[in-house]
């Protein structure tokens, strides 16, 4: 999954397909968790959509936009709005289902 920046992320959610976009920060313990599970995942749904990482500490304003309290925070985004959110760790099939209910 690419890390990318606030400009990056507001055109990538202007394209047509949904993008589903990881929140975290690099002292988040249970974000370095959710790593792993959501790379998996990006490749399972990679048809789906676009996965992206955004660093909430480097991009502070995204953060007030989706009112990202707590992390990590999955956003899913389709047609420049937020229709799903997954907030904390969950496993991988927790993951899975709710990428599948939502893209």
């Amino acid at each position: 999954m690419e890390k990318i920046n606030e400009e990056k992320f507001n055109e990538l959610i202007k394209g047509d397909k949904p993008v589903v976009c990881d929140f975290f920060a690099d002292w988040c313990g249970p974000c370095r968790m959710l790593a792993p599970v959501l790379e998996s995942a990006s490749e399972k749904f990679a048809d789906k959509a676009e996965f992206v990482k955004v660093n909430v500490d480097e991009n502070p304003a995204l953060s007030v936009r989706y009112g990202i309290m707590s992390i990590p925070f999955v956003a899913v985004i389709k047609n420049g709005e937020l229709t799903a959110k997954s907030v904390g760790y969950t496993s991988k099939s927790q993951t899975e289902e709710f990428l599948s209910e939502n893209l």
